[in-house]
């Protein structure tokens, strides 16, 4: 009885987990749009004004940025043409591996992180607090 007990409250703690991230991802799709943006597009410019290349172009590899932002490679590379459309991003070759494609800002995208960043963190925070 206690063992079910258990794993119930376990359950409902998982699905408590998995409500607040709809939730807070809704909640940030609502606040980003304004800006042209999605949660998962900001996270992608976020990851990459994080880099310690972000200074130079070509910071991070496709596959790099799909382990932080836990998006498939496909739905990643779709995401990411859309960005270098917009003009956010710019795509080049791997010096390493030439089968490769490193993705960096461009100054346009760190400009629009730097706008976009207090709305995305006043969003975690007000979503959060409680969490």
């Amino acid at each position: 009885m206690a063992a079910k007990r258990a794993e119930r409250a376990l359950v409902a703690q998982w699905r408590d987990i998995l409500a607040l991230h709809a939730r807070t991802q809704c909640e940030l799709d609502r606040a980003l749009s304004g800006h042209g943006l999605c949660a998962s597009d900001f996270e992608v410019l976020d990851v990459l004004a994080e880099s310690p290349g972000r200074d130079r172009p070509s910071a991070y590899r496709v596959q790099e940025i799909a382990e932080r932002v836990h998006l498939s490679q496909s739905a990643l590379s779709r995401l990411i043409a859309r960005l270098e459309k917009d003009g956010l991003v710019e795509r080049g070759m791997c010096p390493e591996d030439r089968r490769g494609v490193r993705v960096g800002l461009t100054a346009k995208g760190r400009a629009l992180h730097g706008d976009v960043l207090p709305v995305q963190r006043a969003v975690l925070a007000r979503m959060l607090a409680d969490g």
